[in-house]
């Protein structure tokens, strides 16, 4: 197979695995895992803004929540027994 490996032009053999598909080399399995660190980190960072967006709305209903036990005292009414 020709090619370039390790900076040299030239005609390389390649491994093979029992089903024909190419045996990575070194560099191709660090590009590899790099690829792999890098989607796992864009997973985490999803998870992240999606964790703190549900933290936001909690907020936000807590907020509602209290608004609304507000006027119910000012109307007299005791939230807890309503």
């Amino acid at each position: 197979m020709g090619g370039v490996f390790e900076g040299k032009h030239d005609t390389w053999l390649r491994w093979t695995d029992e089903h024909g598909g190419l045996i990575p080399t070194g560099k191709e399995l660090a590009g590899q895992e790099r690829q792999r660190a890098e989607q796992e980190r864009q997973r985490a960072e999803q998870e992240r803004l999606r964790a703190q967006h549900a933290e936001d709305l909690l907020v936000q209903e807590r907020q509602r929540a209290e608004r609304l036990a507000a006027l119910l005292r000012q109307s007299g009414i005791d939230p807890e027994q309503a």
